[in-house]
């Protein structure tokens, strides 16, 4: 069972994971709340439907891109308008695609890098395994089809937990240093521990960005969860409907 990208990033952000500022919107009053609350030159205005590629599919109507990164509130509320309740179809949702019912309006950021993380449910193993790689933004099939030295995966058992060492590792994979070793520790930490708390098979934050400070943030989040932990999970989340 998934969930969308706005409430995976709510869960992340409950657990101290720095993600941009965003708001969920179903209706053109919500949109326009959304967009007065975003600070800053860049809105991001996003698509929530369960498919991968929103950013290079086509809607219905010919307008293409269920993803629009724009420069103004105006071409922000053209974006959303164009999206919303409208069918966006992308590579994964077969022809028929699926009906826009709910956009996510999110500040822009100045990105520097993009990298892949995630923690799966080893079922095998009853293990977490964090998988990482530089070439973040890119389907991890075909990063591990291409170019497998670039992904590294680091087992954490469940008897002894996340531990510095796991995210030490992590971070030297990705090439961090200095204060962004400490950061991803903490985006690890508060991912584990999240994964674990709310029963989760996957929470993947593709991609983790670095910003041009050096900060680094989750971009975008997808969670997916065993189906019989899925009610009480999203009850804790204050975007679940």
């Amino acid at each position: 069972m998934n969930i969308h990208e706005y409430q995976a990033k709510e869960l992340l952000h409950n657990y101290g994971v720095p993600v941009p500022r965003g708001y969920s919107a179903t209706n053109a009053g919500e949109v326009d709340t959304a967009i007065s609350k975003i600070e800053g030159d860049l809105i991001v205005v996003k698509s929530q439907i369960h498919a991968g590629g929103r950013g290079k599919g086509t809607f219905n109507d010919g307008y293409q891109g269920g993803v629009k990164v724009v420069k103004s509130s105006e071409a922000a509320q053209t974006a959303a308008m164009a999206m919303l309740n409208n069918t966006l179809v992308t590579a994964q949702t077969g022809p028929a695609g699926r009906k826009v019912q709910t956009l996510y309006v999110t500040e822009g950021c100045d990105i520097a890098h993009e990298y892949y993380l995630a923690i799966v449910l080893d079922r095998e193993t009853a293990q977490a395994v964090i998988i990482a790689s530089t070439e973040g933004g890119m389907d991890i099939e075909a990063v591990a089809e291409s170019t497998p030295e670039k992904i590294t995966r680091v087992a954490v058992s469940p008897s002894t937990g996340l531990r510095p060492f796991h995210c030490r590792e992590v971070a030297y994979a990705l090439g961090f240093e200095g204060d962004q070793v400490k950061q991803l520790s903490k985006i690890l930490s508060g991912t584990y521990k999240m994964f674990w708390e709310k029963n989760a098979m996957l929470v993947e934050i593709n991609p983790l960005v670095t910003d041009k400070e050096g900060n680094l943030s989750a971009l975008d989040a997808k969670v997916s969860f065993d189906d019989n932990a899925i009610f009480n999970t999203l009850r804790s989340s204050s975007y679940a409907t």
